[in-house]
């Protein structure tokens, strides 16, 4: 294949669930792909590091919750020790986009869709690395 079309992934890194987004192979489209419910972390790694090398991923961007004020929480820093993991594992590019109020959207894109409150638990993560991912292909 090419080594121009490849696809980058975002991550919203959570204690329950992660959320992840892929691009297409030219990186103008971000498409949601899953939301993963947490295992473990070796399994959690293990199931990220396969879904980027099936999809053919050099990129993975990690959404970073930083606080309203710009200083990071605890979770920004879960997600810092994660990201890092990803990249010492697999060899793939690891990057940061700020995630400030992604969830807010996505939680109001679906209720605005009129999606139940049963169903948003179930896509909201993934929507919200497909903003993360989005928000990412705007700027490179």
């Amino acid at each position: 294949m090419d080594n121009n079309y490849y696809r980058i992934m975002a991550i919203d890194y959570g204690d329950v669930r992660i959320g992840i987004a892929i691009s297409d192979l030219t990186r103008t489209i971000a498409n949601g792909l899953e939301n993963y419910v947490r295992i473990d972390l070796e399994k959690d790694v293990e199931h990220i590091i396969a879904l980027a090398k099936e999809n053919n991923v050099k990129v993975v961007v990690f959404g970073l919750p930083y606080n309203m004020d710009g200083t990071e929480s605890n979770q920004t820093l879960k997600t810092k020790d994660f990201a890092k993991i990803i990249e010492e594992k697999s060899g793939l590019k690891v990057d940061f986009q700020d995630e400030r109020l992604t969830s807010l959207m996505a939680e109001r894109m679906l209720i605005n869709a009129d999606v139940s409150r049963a169903k948003r638990k179930t896509v909201l993560d993934k929507l919200s690395a497909t903003i993360i991912l989005e928000d990412y292909l705007k700027q490179i």
